[in-house]
């Protein structure tokens, strides 16, 4: 599988206007929480099958970047990122604008395509921003006037 880029950007109308990698950490542990809500709830180990991931960082990431790595054989591994850019507003003004990447490199499988998919729709929901997808397409989840 060739390298793919998601991208989800922190618009003004959205929850937040930073993000670092703690507050995904703290999203990436709540979705983790209600899908294992979930599998209680109809009797089975749902977690383990929803999102088998655990959160791994290493020292020169510290507060860049952190990756999800799965154990299962279907699945192998997800970078997520943050990093600011400069936006073009409508009247031709500048202005700086958070994002958060999150990459599936060459080592990825197609179930890590579904299943970064899947977080990053929840991101962009819970942060209220505008979902940039693999295929190109984007989603918008902010409050539009």
């Amino acid at each position: 599988m060739v390298a793919s880029h998601a991208y989800i950007k922190l618009v003004p109308s959205s929850a937040k206007e930073t993000v670092t990698t703690e507050d995904i950490k703290d999203l990436f542990l709540y979705f983790k929480e209600i899908t294992a809500k979930t599998g209680s709830q109809v009797d089975w180990n749902y977690n383990e099958a929803a999102f088998p991931y655990e959160m791994k960082e290493m020292p020169d990431g510290k507060g860049k970047w952190f990756y999800l790595k799965s154990e299962n054989d279907r699945y192998n591994i997800i970078l997520l990122g943050v990093d600011k850019e400069t936006a073009i507003n409508e009247d031709g003004s500048e202005q700086e604008q958070s994002y958060i990447q999150i990459t599936l490199p060459e080592s990825s499988t197609f179930g890590d395509k579904g299943k970064a998919n899947e977080f990053c729709r929840f991101l962009a929901k819970k942060l209220q921003g505008e979902l940039h997808l693999f295929n190109g397409r984007v989603m918008y989840f902010y409050p539009r006037k």
